[in-house]
């Protein structure tokens, strides 16, 4: 298997379990937090739905630089929304995916803050940490809120206190 496919499938994967935690954001309580440090609940929700953009610019764009300013940050405003945003920024990590070449995943990615080089790794490393892991760690994230608000969690890698027994 290539290394797109891999990511593909991994990808699905992963996208399919985050969909179901997508699925069950009390989109009415976008505003709580459980800390005045946490991200509210639909920032978090929303930047989850996004991640897989970051995919998509990974393979597309050599650098990205955080004090350009170009990140803006959003909330969905429903259910609706917020699974469209996710669907759509999946749908082009794919395409990316399948689209992009064993030297395309060689090549170096920075991240950087004005001057200031963050990292500069492989595309494909920075699709791990900064695609995959960013994804689940704030998955992670979303479902001690959702716990928190005592909304039944769904199972990711197995079952939670909320499935049937």
């Amino acid at each position: 298997m290539s290394l797109n496919q891999t990511l593909i499938a991994e990808l699905k994967q992963e996208s399919a379990n985050t969909r179901k935690m997508l699925e069950r954001v009390p989109i009415e309580k976008n505003e709580w937090t459980p800390h005045a440090k946490s991200m509210k609940l639909g920032r978090l929700a929303t930047h989850i739905a996004e991640v897989p953009g970051w995919i998509t610019m990974m393979l597309t764009t050599p650098e990205l630089d955080l004090a350009a300013g170009t990140m803006k940050s959003t909330v969905a405003a429903t259910h609706e929304e917020l699974l469209a945003i996710f669907d759509s920024k999946l749908e082009g990590a794919i395409t990316a995916l399948e689209n992009a070449s064993a030297e395309d995943f060689e090549k170096s990615w920075i991240l950087m803050m004005g001057e200031h080089v963050i990292y500069d790794l492989p595309r494909a490393a920075f699709i791990r940490t900064l695609g995959y892991s960013h994804l689940i760690h704030h998955r992670g994230q979303l479902s001690v809120y959702l716990r928190l608000l005592d909304v039944p969690v769904p199972g990711v890698y197995g079952p939670t206190a909320d499935d049937a027994r």
